[in-house]
């Protein structure tokens, strides 16, 4: 029997998909503040991939300061709120918070990180402006986290920013690719407009760039371009019966759930197959959205998974069952899916065998392939000079993330091959330093 019903509101649809992290009130947030221990060489902040001062802003929410405890966020990561949500704190700033040595619960830093940013976000205060102009233009392909980190960053030091995003919305996979239960689409919507509002960059949107004559006008407009674009569609395994009309990739899945909540069918019985935190949140939503039986099928041990353990443990207790060592073969059924052939694994001397004779099938009314995503080497290869890696991402200094073509900066997804949105954030404002270092150096040579 399904653990949830299938949402046919949209109240229904957020009962299934209540947050994981709900906001605290002035009371818990003073409580849980004052339980740290502000630690001299804190190992939080050294575990954030931003650097966020956290006993500084811990102790400013602790002091009443909730505007100050925001604005030591937004310094270090342009996307604070909702990073504060949908980040890995277990694994980074709170799995390395001391008292795990203690046998003590961890200090609940995004929660109290999302308490604060969400004050000024929610009552539109003022902390940030554009720095005086400098006369310079920008040029940003893609309104994703590490885009939006880029503009932001760049406007303060008074740069004039054009953001290039190809859909309607920005924020890229915080608003199209996140699990609802983890933040909500207003949430994410809500910080990308106090942002824009505070720091006046422009976006077009529905305005994809995609041929070499764009890029080139794009190149004689502005005096650098920023490479935010992410990584592209679900990558294909090559299966036979990949075609079939009730297969969709993990990417899509999601996308289409976070666009329209409670109207997505999902039939009873669903497979999902992969390992990382995608599949993870495609398998937990398919449950979500009321199917009788969710698989998630790995070719490996379960111990061997991309995704974090308590990715799949919040997966099984939405009622996802896993099946592991268990390689897809073939996608049956004619003309839509059927079910999935696999057949048994075993790893012997570091390889992974297949064990002849074993083969079995789950039915699947859907079967979601969460197996990656393709890099986005079309778009790529019409820059001239543009070096890629053997994956096709993009090759950067790692330093200022200047690209083999100088013209050209780049973070984000295209440059680390797929991580999280802090990740993104981090290289984004990086890279608006590195231009700001290369233009200074034309300009003195």
């Amino acid at each position: 029997m399904a653990e949830y019903k299938q949402p046919k509101t949209e109240a229904e649809f957020q009962e299934n998909f209540a947050q994981k992290k709900p906001l605290m009130n002035d009371t818990e947030a003073f409580y849980e503040s004052s339980r740290c221990l502000f630690c001299y060489d804190a190992p939080c902040m050294t575990a954030c991939p931003t650097g966020i001062d956290v006993p500084l802003f811990i102790k400013q929410i602790n002091t009443g300061n909730k505007v100050g405890a925001a604005k030591t966020i937004f310094d270090s990561n342009w996307l604070g709120n909702a990073c504060g949500t949908i980040c890995p704190t277990g694994v980074l700033c709170e799995g390395a918070c001391v008292y795990n040595h203690q046998d003590v619960p961890s200090i609940q830093i995004g929660r109290l990180q999302n308490h604060a940013t969400n004050v000024v976000i929610k009552e539109n205060i003022q902390i940030f402006k554009p720095g005086k102009s400098n006369g310079k233009k920008v040029a940003v392909i893609g309104a994703g986290p590490a885009g939006i980190a880029c503009a932001c960053e760049l406007r303060t030091m008074g740069y004039e920013v054009d953001i290039f995003e190809a859909k309607d919305k920005p924020s890229g996979l915080t608003v199209y690719g996140i699990a609802p239960y983890k933040i909500t689409n207003k949430e994410v919507l809500d910080e990308m407009e106090y942002l824009q509002s505070q720091l006046k960059y422009n976006i077009h949107y529905n305005h994809k760039i995609e041929s070499k004559e764009q890029l080139q006008k794009l190149e004689q407009d502005y005096d650098a371009i920023y490479l935010g674009v992410g990584l592209g569609a679900t990558a294909e395994l090559g299966l036979n019966g990949e075609d079939k009309s009730n297969v969709i990739g993990a990417v899509e899945f999601i996308e289409e759930l976070r666009m329209k909540h409670h109207e997505v069918k999902v039939p009873s019985t669903v497979v999902v197959i992969g390992g990382g935190n995608t599949a993870m949140d495609a398998a937990s939503e398919a449950a979500r959205m009321g199917a009788e039986t969710v698989t998630l099928a790995y070719r490996r041990s379960k111990e061997s998974m991309g995704a974090y353990g308590f990715e799949y443990k919040l997966a099984v207790s939405s009622g996802v069952k896993g099946v592991f060592n268990a390689q897809p073969v073939e996608i049956i059924g004619n003309g839509a899916a059927t079910g999935v052939k696999f057949i048994k694994t075993e790893v012997k001397d570091g390889k992974l065998n297949y064990i002849e004779g074993s083969e079995f099938v789950i039915p699947a009314e859907m079967v979601i392939m969460a197996t990656g995503q393709a890099k986005q080497g079309s778009f790529l290869s019409l820059i001239d000079g543009l070096e890629l890696d053997k994956r096709n991402k993009i090759v950067v200094n790692t330093e200022t993330y200047q690209t083999t073509n100088p013209k050209y900066f780049a973070g984000g997804d295209a440059v680390n091959g797929g991580a999280e949105v802090v990740n993104a954030a981090y290289e984004g404002k990086r890279a608006a330093h590195g231009i700001e270092q290369h233009l200074h150096s034309i300009l003195n040579a």
